[in-house]
């Protein structure tokens, strides 16, 4: 399970660090998509398998004729890259991605069970006073979901 949250700098040559805990389990080739929310998602190869699996299954074959699908599907698969974490634990993130949540000198990296997040370290601290804010309303509504 992937847990933690972490804040590692972005290098000159734009490559971060993966957490050593997230290494020894995500092996290494990765993949990374956007996300939601302001962040990208990084997923091991085989759980983005399972990823993929979910997006493309439908109730038939025809699922490509879903207009919304159709878009949500350009959008996790047609921006998605295949990375290599290097001899050092370092993934470089694809500039198109980086720009997409302006990524730039350091990076949050957090574990969120199935995949990593990568967040523009000023947006993740955003996002986790928003939800601090909103942590007891959210229990209540998922427990009764």
């Amino acid at each position: 399970m992937l847990i933690g949250e972490y804040i590692h700098t972005i290098d000159e040559k734009n490559r971060v660090s993966l957490p050593f805990k997230f290494r020894k389990e995500m092996g290494r080739k990765i993949i990374i998509t956007p996300g939601l929310g302001r962040c990208l998602f990084v997923f091991t190869s085989k759980e983005w398998e399972k990823v993929a699996k979910k997006l493309s299954d439908s109730d038939s074959d025809l699922s490509f004729l879903k207009a919304d699908q159709r878009s949500f599907n350009r959008y996790m698969f047609g921006r998605a890259a295949e990375v290599e974490v290097d001899s050092i634990g370092r993934i470089l993130i694809p500039e198109f991605l980086q720009e997409g949540i302006r990524l730039r000198d350091k990076a949050a990296i957090i574990g969120v069970s199935d995949r990593v997040e990568v967040w523009n370290e000023k947006a993740w601290s955003e996002q986790k006073q928003k939800v601090a804010k909103e942590a007891e309303r959210l229990a209540e509504k998922l427990g009764n979901a």
